[in-house]
């Protein structure tokens, strides 16, 4: 792309409109052909990690998931939602908990919403129901997605994800991470260095109310994402392949032939 790019440069210093006008019509071609291209290798990505999550569950499991990572968000399959539209695929029946995830409700106003036009078995729960379902034996499998992950396998996620790790870690549930590689920042030693956007506290008690469901001015902390440490991650799946601890050494193995 770039020598292209320097092509277009080149021809740049012709000064006629008919040359300009060829220019911009082959710049256009180029980014086109280039956002093709891009299209492309995020849906190969994102199907292969369909691929390996699918090696993981068995058919007619009970899988909770949080936010969105699915086709709203990537090229088609999605990241930790692949497996899931694979298995549809395949028969799997799979019978989906989606967390609403407050605030922005991206459980509720997406995953929900895709899961239930592509025909899968999915259930909208409030966050703080993931507890009571685990309990009462319907999740056997916990998929989330992850938008940075440090070198020793502590993963940030949307806000919600960590408690849910933690609670699936009490309940004997594995919980699966799945991270395209380019997610994964080698030069971030641990979960403590990721800073972490806190956003307008009114998206808390105003976005979806006709009226405010708090005080006016009351105090708020609304962090956009939080960390799971790696020690309640029970495997990451990438789509290279998946990864058991010991995260450190693995992952570094895995970015090691990536590049």
């Amino acid at each position: 792309m770039e020598e292209r790019y320097a092509d277009f440069c080149g021809e740049a210093t012709l000064s006629s409109d008919i040359n300009r006008k060829t220019l911009i019509e082959k710049v256009k071609k180029a980014l086109l052909e280039e956002a093709h291209k891009i299209r492309i290798e995020d849906e190969e990505s994102c199907k292969s990690m369909g691929r390996y999550g699918l090696g993981l569950l068995e058919p007619g499991m009970g899988i909770l998931t949080h936010c969105n990572a699915g086709t709203l968000a990537t090229a088609k399959y999605g990241t930790c939602l692949s497996p899931l539209y694979l298995g549809k695929e395949k028969g799997y029946d799979f019978k989906v908990y989606a967390d609403e995830t407050r605030p922005l409700l991206q459980g509720a106003r997406l995953t929900s919403w895709e899961l239930k036009k592509a025909g899968v078995d999915v259930t909208l729960i409030c966050d703080n129901m993931a507890s009571q379902v685990m309990k009462n034996g319907w999740v056997q499998a916990v998929v989330v997605g992850c938008d940075r992950m440090a070198a020793n396998g502590d993963g940030a996620n949307k806000i919600g994800t960590s408690g849910v790790a933690i609670l699936a870690k009490e309940y004997g549930i594995p919980f699966y991470m799945f991270v395209p590689t380019s997610t994964i920042d080698m030069k971030t030693e641990n979960g403590d260095d990721i800073i972490i956007e806190e956003r307008n506290g009114e998206e808390i008690y105003k976005m979806w109310y006709k009226k405010p469901m708090a005080p006016e001015g009351v105090k708020t902390f609304n962090p956009a994402f939080d960390v799971t440490n790696h020690k309640y991650i029970t495997a990451i799946i990438t789509e290279k392949g998946i990864l058991r601890p010991p995260y450190n050494e693995n992952i570094k193995k895995l970015m090691d032939g990536v590049e």
